[in-house]
């Protein structure tokens, strides 16, 4: 059966001497593995548009229980070049894609999640100061983890409601002092960015860019959700080896 859909090439791995495993996340059928026939061989104009984070429209063949289809064909929408070619930018990027590869489950379609990651490919390559690489990345984090079910509870205790400030990462919460008796090691959070991580939750990404954040605060909100992320997926991002921080680049 033939598949056609649009997809966002997240990463390759070559296979024999000219061919490559393509791990595409699709429009209409989530993360899906693809072998890609000679993909790798010079001068290859398919090979050329299976580069990760290229945005593309693609066909491939397989039966539904196939667990490794034959990509057929690639056509570039937009290539996200610059991304790739600005190495503070692309260590960025690809945090998201390690991100979205360790949240989502294979053969499952979640056209919201895809038509963010565009989103966010698309404001990473044409952002300024505000509206570059490490605001977008926290951005892309705070929604993708609201979409998966996975999004850290910082408005109100988790079990009684009571406005709180300390953040628990074994619960993904805050817990009020009450409910919290007899736990240990809480995370101190600010008013600032309690307020600042539900705008950034809530707001439509069109007048996102109206939030006016200092770098205090998303160097606070980030050390937050990068604990948050690696406890839910119990272990930490491999790209954040090769960040220093919170820091346009």
């Amino acid at each position: 059966m033939l598949h056609r859909t649009e997809a966002v090439i997240l990463k390759t791995t070559p296979f024999s001497d000219a061919d490559l495993i393509v791990t595409a996340f699709t429009l209409d059928y989530g993360l899906v593995n693809t072998f890609a026939k000679s993909s790798r061989k010079i001068k290859s104009r398919f090979g050329s548009s299976l580069e990760p984070l290229t945005y593309a429209k693609v066909s491939f063949w397989g039966r539904e229980e196939s667990t490794l289809p034959r990509l057929t064909q690639s056509d570039i929408i937009k290539p996200f070049q610059s991304l790739r070619e600005r190495p503070g930018y692309f260590f960025r990027v690809m945090e998201i894609v390690e991100l979205t590869l360790g949240l989502l489950a294979e053969r499952e379609t979640n056209r919201e999640c895809f038509y963010l990651l565009v989103t966010m490919l698309n404001r990473i390559e044409n952002g300024g100061l505000h509206n570059g690489a490490v605001f977008n990345t926290i951005l892309y984090k705070i929604r993708l983890l609201d979409m998966v079910g996975y999004g850290p509870r910082l408005e109100g205790c988790a079990r009684c409601g009571t406005s709180g400030y300390n953040f628990y990462i074994s619960h993904g919460s805050i817990i009020c002092g009450a409910c919290a008796e007899g736990m240990d090691n809480p995370m101190k959070l600010s008013l600032g960015l309690i307020r600042l991580y539900e705008s950034l939750r809530k707001w439509d990404i069109s007048k996102i860019d109206r939030i006016k954040i200092t770098r205090a605060l998303l160097a606070e909100l980030s050390e937050v959700l990068n604990s948050h992320i690696q406890y839910t997926i119990a272990k930490p991002l491999k790209t954040r080896a090769f960040l220093s921080g919170p820091r346009d680049q």
